[in-house]
């Protein structure tokens, strides 16, 4: 009897948590769609970065060395 009631208590308890985190797709939706997804979240973010580095003019704080001067700190006497 003990193991029948502790069987009952665990398969409860899984389908409670399924309930209550709105678990109701079917086991197999990775297997299944795992890889398109995949694939599609990869070409989207792939363009939209390709879209950010070549369209937008963004200046990206490139290192100013050799580039740029300082002035002078006190005037010369």
């Amino acid at each position: 009897m003990y193991r029948f009631a502790k069987t009952v208590a665990n398969l409860g308890g899984r389908a409670g948590r399924q309930l209550r985190h709105g678990s109701t797709a079917p086991q197999d939706f990775h297997s299944k769609y795992g890889m398109g997804v995949l694939v599609g979240g990869s070409v989207f973010c792939t363009a939209v970065w390709a879209y950010v580095l070549t369209q937008t003019g963004i200046v990206w704080n490139l290192s100013p060395v050799k580039r740029t001067m300082p002035k002078p700190w006190r005037d010369a006497e």
